[in-house]
């Protein structure tokens, strides 16, 4: 079982990750639309473009993972090689040059995936791998998960929380958003570097280190297995519900409320929810399972959005749905790497091919390309309704655009978390895991995977 430092310092990697991707993931169109003066358009395009490469790199990170073999073993390296690297990219993302409008789609589409695609990938997909290679026990899993998204949020809450008032102090331009992105990844390379000291990979299955697998082989058995579909869609909702909530809520405080900083607000509202309910969480674990708890809390977001629906112009309902809606989401957050982790185990189980990056990469892709589609869709919708664009100073956007604010808000999540609803009622890996990890104890200790 993991020490409760390596649990911390494990929790650390996710904070460090989500300083700089939580930015990104949320604020990015608002700062290329609103303060370097970038259509949302392009920046749809951008992300569109950057998801169909992010399935590549992914794949890729994830067989150069597998075939790591270093003093501090197969994944830990890499956060320690990657970590300064992804900082100073993080900076360069905001550095777009006042110039044509066709050398700023090619600076933003060269940043954007330098930090996404490449060194994001780099830093995370090894993280997370790393788990399943610390521990095989199920509920030490479930608590590196556990402490990994109730940390997790404290990156995004300094990100969101604090970027828009920062940016006002340093100035509200441009130049501003390069100083406050600075400060984050000073922090980010420093948790990194405190998460590599701290962390061990103890997981060696000598039959595993032994066997020499195919390529055709290894995706075939991804592939095949049923439980990497579901996690790959779970995890997809849930990060893809970051990015909707992200992108849209500021436009929404912005337009439909009229006042941008009660997004500081709702964020804070809603991860303080988050983390209050992941620490909890491993309370309820034991008793309900991962799988019940993702279930009900699914459920009970597209309820709270519904509620939505009736007054979307009241900020205390706005906020009260905050909270439930918050409520909700927690037992995914808190369950979905447990979970990835067991479809490793149930994979090896079922094809006799141990895949822990090739499992956490492909769910990787599926995560990246949610994100990506969902901002892409997004700067689209808002380019169709007729959205204005502007770099600080006040526009008074089409009724068009701000219905399209409105119903990308509400609905948005509706139809993410009712697509998890759908593939939970079909998961039942957890009945199961106890007698696939009896079978394969027997099959180790015979020298078999």
């Amino acid at each position: 079982m993991p020490t409760m430092r390596e649990k911390i310092c494990y929790g650390f990697g996710d904070v460090s990750c989500n300083i700089v991707y939580g930015l990104v993931a949320s604020l990015i169109t608002l700062f290329y639309t609103d303060y370097v003066g970038v259509p949302a358009m392009t920046v749809g395009l951008v992300m569109i473009i950057s998801r169909c490469l992010d399935g590549v790199s992914d794949f890729v990170m994830g067989i150069i993972v597998s075939k790591t073999n270093s003093k501090w073993g197969k994944a830990r390296p890499w956060i320690l090689w990657m970590a300064v690297p992804f900082g100073v990219a993080a900076v360069l993302l905001m550095m777009v040059p006042q110039t044509t409008p066709m050398l700023q789609f090619w600076y933003i589409l060269v940043t954007y995936n330098l930090v996404t695609t490449v060194l994001y990938t780099a830093v995370n997909l090894p993280y997370g791998t790393m788990s399943a290679m610390m521990t095989r026990s199920s509920h030490g899993r479930d608590l590196l998960g556990i402490f990994r998204m109730a940390m997790s949020p404290f990156g995004r809450i300094i990100a969101v929380t604090f970027t828009l008032p920062l940016v006002k102090v340093f100035g509200s331009d441009q130049m501003a958003w390069v100083k406050t992105m600075s400060i984050w990844a000073v922090i980010a390379v420093i948790l990194l570097l405190l998460c590599f000291k701290n962390c061990e990979e103890r997981v060696h299955i000598e039959a595993a280190e032994k066997s020499n697998i195919g390529l055709g082989k290894n995706l075939k058995a991804l592939f095949t297995n049923k439980y990497f579909w579901a996690v790959t869609v779970l995890w997809m909702v849930q990060s893809s519900y970051n990015a909707v909530f992200g992108t849209t809520a500021p436009y929404f405080c912005k337009y439909i409320l009229g006042n941008d900083e009660l997004y500081s607000v709702m964020y804070t509202i809603e991860m303080v929810v988050i983390i209050s309910g992941v620490l909890f969480s491993q309370v309820l674990l034991r008793r309900f399972g991962k799988r019940d708890l993702a279930l009900a809390g699914s459920i009970l977001v597209v309820v709270a959005q519904c509620i939505l629906m009736t007054n979307p112009n009241s900020v205390a309902m706005a906020m009260g749905v905050t909270v439930l809606r918050a409520i909700g989401t927690v037992p995914l957050n808190a369950c979905v790497f447990g979970m990835i982790c067991d479809v490793i185990e149930y994979g090896q189980w079922k094809t006799h091919v141990r895949q822990e990056s090739l499992i956490m990469s492909g769910s990787s892709v599926g995560t990246k390309f949610g994100q990506g589609v969902a901002g892409g869709i997004i700067g689209m919708l808002l380019t169709a309704s007729g959205y204005i664009s502007s770099t600080g100073k006040a526009v008074v956007q089409p009724d068009s655009a701000l219905h399209m604010i409105q119903n990308m808000f509400i609905y948005g999540p509706i139809i993410l978390w009712g697509a998890a609803v759908i593939v939970l009622l079909f998961y039942k890996l957890d009945k199961h895991y106890d007698t696939i990890m009896a079978d394969l104890k027997e099959r180790e200790q015979r020298g078999e995977l």
